[in-house]
């Protein structure tokens, strides 16, 4: 069964959505609850029509707590299960090797490409994580241009570059 959860960080309310297995959506923070309501609940999962209790997925507490950390600027290891069913063996691939990137690290999508074993693939690397259901937890906003300069983000630029200092600002951002 799939459930739903939104709750408040220092940067807005955000939603996770997951099963038993773990989580599989994750949305960005938001200024109203009630659009992080309708995100979730909305915009492409009907299906998530029972709000998670805490003590219901082992996994959603440390979930929270981890994404609550973070964006109050702690650095966090995001060690709780995924379910990312249904997606091809190369976004899989790509959002696996990215898991890797160190907070506060950048890599470029060649870097991806490299990992996976498919060097030449740095633009099909970059629609596999426009793809990715769960940023932030999958840091796809580390992933850079081959020149430093940013590209797509499910956010949006303003996003990805606001994380990237939200890391930064800890002294933990290392140049590539």
């Amino acid at each position: 069964m799939v459930k739903f959860a939104i709750f408040e960080t220092e940067m807005g309310w955000i939603g996770i959505v997951g099963t038993s297995t773990g989580i599989s959506k994750f949305i960005l923070p938001m200024m109203d609850k009630l659009l992080a309501f309708y995100e979730i609940t909305e915009n492409g999962d009907s299906n998530c029509s029972e709000s998670l209790e805490e003590e219901q997925y082992g996994w959603f507490l440390d979930a929270k707590n981890a994404l609550i950390n973070y964006f109050k600027g702690q650095h966090v290891d995001f060690a709780f299960p995924f379910d990312l069913y249904g997606y091809t063996n190369f976004q899989n691939d790509v959002w696996e090797a990215t898991k890797s990137i160190p907070y506060g690290e950048l890599r470029t999508y060649g870097w991806v490409a490299s990992q996976i074993g498919k060097p030449k693939s740095a633009r099909a690397v970059g629609n596999a994580l426009g793809a990715n259901p769960i940023p932030i937890i999958i840091p796809c906003h580390r992933v850079v241009g081959s020149d430093g300069s940013l590209h797509g983000f499910s956010g949006g630029l303003h996003w990805k570059q606001r994380l990237i200092d939200l890391e930064k600002n800890n002294g933990l951002i290392r140049e590539l």
